[in-house]
């Protein structure tokens, strides 16, 4: 049981957040197929994909009109979760990461 959270089998049918962390093996299938599963979500508000070779995170949100927009975060990006009201830095978010050279 999580605390504050009365019936965790509703969130987990109708999520308004779906957070993704990229790897090279399924980033073409959670950029494609798998996210146009997740916008048949009625409940789904915004898709986030958070790039694990660099600070960089996608998000992906949903309108008024229902159609999805793409916004960029990045480096001194501050990040602002719009379906949960949450915000913090991307620095925060990749705060004990290493991340190889290329």
């Amino acid at each position: 049981m999580i605390p504050g959270i009365k019936n965790l089998q509703i969130i987990k049918n109708n999520p308004c957040l779906i957070v993704e962390v990229l790897s090279p093996k399924t980033e073409a299938f959670d950029r494609g197929d798998k996210f146009a599963d997740y916008q048949q979500l009625e409940t789904l508000q915004e898709y986030i994909l958070i790039n694990q070779k660099r600070q960089r995170i996608d998000c992906f949100r949903r309108n008024n009109e229902g159609l999805w927009v793409l916004q960029f975060y990045h480096s001194g990006s501050e990040i602002h979760l719009t379906s949960i009201d949450f915000r913090t830095h991307i620095e925060a978010l990749y705060e004990d990461v290493t991340f190889e050279d290329n």
